[in-house]
């Protein structure tokens, strides 16, 4: 990475505004990574730790890695190594990061991974935090904190946890007060990939930059919200962590409707984690108790034969629903989620209809409604892009009327380098103490009391072919509208 690019990068996040020429101090940190030989560490953790050593957008930081494997030093490096090189394709090159890691088993308990941290602290100097990072199975999370407490590591620490943040109100309940005998809640990040995403936070800036768009932005001018994150992988290895969690707990609670908060919040006060949780959770609140019979539940065929799944299994692998906010701003307009395994299509998209002209001046056949409302589309995947489509005349004699769209693609713009990965992003907030895209236990708890009928009295799950977009009532919850993917047009990619 050229050092033009360090000493001019602006930090993409929202909650630490600097005025020229000034920088915030953040100290020296010692990552606690548990969970560090597992699949998400290899794949991003580990990656994005060294890019953002790289980049020195992280402060100085060293890495204690600890799982259950047993392996020293030199063979957590191994495991590193080998990650970058089938990950890492966003470094420049040697950075030194290896030589940060060091690694204690799981297993050899609390005293000795207070060695190693006090180990890398004194490395470090005075002033260190730590920061540890939780990339275990829901169920081993609690063990983990225990142990931190016992080996007196809750001190000038924060901790970051995976999804999903309970199963229903009651284990959400339990699991914020057990983790707040602990910890306070200013120190807890409850992690969400999805809201570090570089096009999560564009729609803040699209909603509130602009004067074009922030006064249409409510039920006067939009019609409904499409949130469509359909998968093309199936359950993989995870067949235990999927059968006592489905679609609905692994995707909506957590992504989705943090999405949908994104899209619906008032403008908060400031550009500040506090004033943006706040935002969030007026939502979460208006938030429609979730009604079944407005969900569709699917399962892919083949689903049930899987290693591991039950015979007669009623897990859903996907799921549609349609949503409602009980506020002013959203009264009328339905927001309808879907996401599912084994689907035609792996996309990432926020898709907002708007209301079509009350009274039409143009002549029968002009092809005016044929193609639908204007959207305004924000597609949520790595390659952040968003498009405007709206009626416009065709060329040529007569009034002939035709779908356009103005496409932006972050691709095009000179700063594609400076993007950050969601979870580099996200780790980098919470070195900084920036709570702005992390959810908090009031929001939480409040999801999981809106999705109390849906949790109590779920639909049956309807089967459906892999490669489709899911069963056929989807078109019946949606109706009179339709789902926008399949796409009636495709992205224009750069030239």
């Amino acid at each position: 990475m050229t050092e033009a690019f360090v000493e001019n990068i602006a930090y993409p996040g929202l909650g630490r505004q600097h005025g020229a020429g000034q920088e915030e101090h953040v100290p020296p940190h010692v990552v606690v990574l548990f969970g560090a030989t597992g699949d998400l560490a290899r794949r991003k953790l580990l990656p994005g730790l060294a890019r953002l050593c790289e980049s020195h957008l992280a402060p100085e930081v060293r890495i204690v890695g600890t799982s259950l494997d047993e392996l020293d030093d030199d063979g957590f490096r191994d495991v590193a190594r080998k990650s970058l090189e089938d990950n890492g394709h966003r470094l420049h090159g040697p950075s030194g990061f290896l030589e940060r890691l060091r690694y204690v088993c799981q297993g050899k308990g609390a005293s000795a991974l207070a060695e190693a941290v006090a180990e890398a602290e004194a490395e470090l100097g005075p002033g260190t935090r730590r920061l540890h990072y939780l990339s275990v199975p829901p169920r081993a999370a609690m063990a983990v904190v225990e142990m931190l407490q016992e080996a007196g590591l809750v001190e000038r620490s924060r901790v970051i946890m995976e999804k999903p943040f309970g199963s229903d109100l009651a284990s959400a309940v339990r699991l914020n007060e057990q983790l707040h005998e602990t910890f306070d809640e200013s120190q807890i990040f409850r992690i969400d990939h999805f809201l570090g995403k570089e096009p999560a936070l564009n729609i803040l800036a699209f909603r509130f930059a602009n004067g074009l768009f922030e006064p249409i932005w409510s039920r006067t001018f939009i019609d409904h919200v499409q949130i469509d994150i359909p998968e093309t992988l199936g359950i993989e290895s995870r067949v235990d962590f999927y059968e006592s969690t489905g679609a609905f707990r692994d995707m909506v609670v957590t992504h989705l409707l943090q999405v949908l908060a994104f899209i619906a919040i008032e403008p908060p006060t400031a550009l500040e984690p506090r004033a943006i949780s706040e935002e969030k959770n007026k939502v979460f609140r208006s938030l429609m108790p979730i009604d079944p019979a407005h969900v569709v539940r699917g399962q892919y065929q083949g689903y049930r034969e899987e290693q591991g799944v039950a015979p007669h299994s009623d897990t859903e692998t996907f799921i549609a629903l349609k949503c409602e906010i009980d506020n002013w701003r959203w009264a009328g307009v339905p927001f309808y989620l879907r996401t599912g395994k084994r689907m035609a299509e792996g996309q990432r998209i926020v898709s907002i209809a708007f209301r079509e002209a009350p009274k039409s001046m143009f002549p029968a056949g002009s092809g005016l409604g044929t193609a639908g409302p204007d959207h305004l589309t924000f597609d949520l995947a790595d390659a952040s892009r968003l498009s405007l489509s709206f009626y416009g005349k065709r060329p040529g004699p007569g009034m002939r009327l035709e779908k356009l769209s103005m496409q932006f693609a972050t691709s095009d713009t000179e700063e594609v380098g400076d993007i950050l990965e969601a979870y580099e992003r996200l780790i980098l907030d919470a070195f900084r103490g920036d709570h702005t895209l992390f959810t908090t236990a009031e929001g939480i708890e409040s999801l999981w009391e809106r999705a109390a009928p849906l949790l109590d009295d779920p639909p049956p799950v309807r089967p459906y072919a892999p490669g489709t977009w899911g069963p056929n009532a989807i078109h019946q919850l949606i109706a009179p509208n339709a789902w926008r993917l399949p796409f009636e047009r495709g992205w224009r990619e750069r030239r």
